[in-house]
């Protein structure tokens, strides 16, 4: 399981001025060996490069260019991992949630999130391997660390291995596909005009849980 986040924690302003209205999380699952994946997410990453000389960190979904995004979802349409997102609508968070904070925020989407797709994905007797792209500054970095080592133990569903890492985006080919996911999932709820979410994400997205709504 691979594990990206995409807006922003602040509640001022959301939804205006172009400040995203949703936090959201998602991942996405290769099941047992995807080593292959892995190796074309690379090979395609190489051949990006060769004719890009400002791709130098991997695919991020809304720096690439529309020529990029077009391979990179082609890849994912044909890999076919799992999706599942949720999200938060910010501006319809009670007062009473905004003075616990950002990192709160934070740490309920990932706990939110975790602990239904985490049952999902498992079985007895299996180990999941959570993978999560790190977060900010080093101090939010820290408190976001400590928040996933907290939601993963007390939600980690009975007799499952779960292992915790946090890496950074650039280098993990998994990640990278997570956050192409969110970002087409949200371009979707917020615009509702992403093709590439209908041709490469939709077949594949398991979840796309809104507790604060909208529900239209």
């Amino acid at each position: 399981m691979y594990a990206d986040e995409t807006g922003n924690l602040a509640y001022e302003g959301a939804g205006q001025n172009g400040n995203p209205a949703y936090f959201g999380i998602g991942t996405v699952v290769f099941e047992a060996d995807h080593g292959e994946a892995l190796f074309r997410g690379l090979r395609l990453r190489v051949d990006v490069a060769q004719s890009d000389s400002h791709f130098a960190k991997g695919f991020h979904a809304v720096n690439d260019s529309t020529e990029t995004r077009t391979a990179m979802f082609d890849l994912i349409s044909d890999l076919a991992p799992r999706f599942d997102t949720t999200f938060l609508y910010k501006p319809n968070a009670y007062q009473g949630v905004r003075e616990r904070g950002e990192m709160w925020l934070y740490q309920y989407a990932w706990e939110l999130h975790f602990k239904t797709i985490s049952q999902q994905v498992t079985k007895v007797g299996d180990r999941l391997v959570v993978i999560v792209a790190s977060f900010g500054t080093r101090k939010r970095a820290a408190a976001a660390r400590k928040a996933w080592e907290q939601v993963c133990s007390e939600f980690a569903p009975n007799q499952r291995e779960i292992v915790f890492r946090s890496w950074d985006a650039p280098s993990s080919f998994g990640i990278q596909v997570a956050d192409y996911g969110l970002w087409a999932v949200q371009r979707q709820l917020e615009r509702g005009n992403c093709h590439w979410y209908e041709q490469a994400v939709k077949p594949t997205l398991q979840s796309c849980f809104r507790p604060w709504g909208p529900w239209q």
